[in-house]
């Protein structure tokens, strides 16, 4: 497994690649994407009824979270490691403020306000270091020094218990560093969080959508996440993470 993950989309064709092929109308990425949005929007709007929270969106790309929130939340800040996505996300006519950060060192310091604070790392924890990781999680815990401050939600896109890992496991994979749940919690915990849900956006991987299954796969798939305990076999889960007290 390639330990550059981040360091591939400093290139600009990179970026385009992810960002108008990925992410192209129709495909399963893009798929995946919109249940994710009307989850998200739908979470904010249930979770802080009163006042709307500041979102900081960790490893932000091209900026796909702050897109979805960027009517529903007081602000939103944006943090990379990639001026390219950055510039991508800007030229896109995404709302918010960019931060551009190092790979290491001294953290970003979230900016202090009187709201309540949503923490996103979408896309990220998969093909990561451990060390990276925790920066993501340390940042959060500063972020949100209480219960009360909010909420911290993390993408795993691989996890460790699905479809997509038994049938990569018999096949190498350039990029496949896959996480449990149990590792997501051990993470968590390490910086004083507790795991409070876990919310399943695909139960299959990418190759079952193609060719003429797809017309069957998708809307199968799409009342299966649904499900009672989907996130304990889903290929795509986002866990909701609050500070312990």
């Amino acid at each position: 497994m390639k330990h550059d993950y981040a360091g591939v989309f400093k290139d600009e064709r990179a970026v385009e690649k992810y960002a108008d092929e990925l992410y192209a109308s129709g495909t399963y990425a893009s798929i995946v994407s919109e249940r994710q949005g009307t989850w998200l929007r739908r979470l904010v709007a249930t979770t802080f009824p009163g006042t709307p929270p500041v979102l900081h969106d960790f490893a932000c790309g091209t900026g796909r979270v702050m897109r979805f929130l960027a009517d529903v939340v007081t602000e939103a800040h944006g943090y990379d490691t990639s001026a390219a996505m950055i510039d991508r996300a800007r030229a896109d006519g995404v709302k918010g403020e960019f931060h551009l950060i190092d790979e290491d060192g001294p953290l970003p310091t979230p900016v202090a306000t009187d709201s309540p604070a949503l923490v996103t790392a979408f896309r990220f924890l998969l093909n990561t270091s451990e060390q990276a990781r925790d920066r993501t999680v340390a940042f959060a815990a500063a972020a949100l020094p209480a219960p009360e401050s909010g909420l911290l939600l993390l993408e795993n896109h691989g996890h460790r218990r699905s479809l997509r890992h038994l049938l990569n496991s018999r096949r190498r994979h350039e990029w496949f560093n896959e996480l449990s749940t149990a590792d997501v919690e051990a993470l968590l915990r390490r910086h004083g969080f507790e795991l409070v849900s876990s919310r399943a956006f695909t139960l299959v991987p990418r190759r079952a959508y193609r060719g003429r299954l797809r017309a069957v796969v998708e809307p199968v798939d799409r009342l299966a996440v649904r499900l009672p305990g989907a996130a304990v076999v889903a290929v795509d889960v986002v866990h909701v993470a609050r500070r312990v007290a």
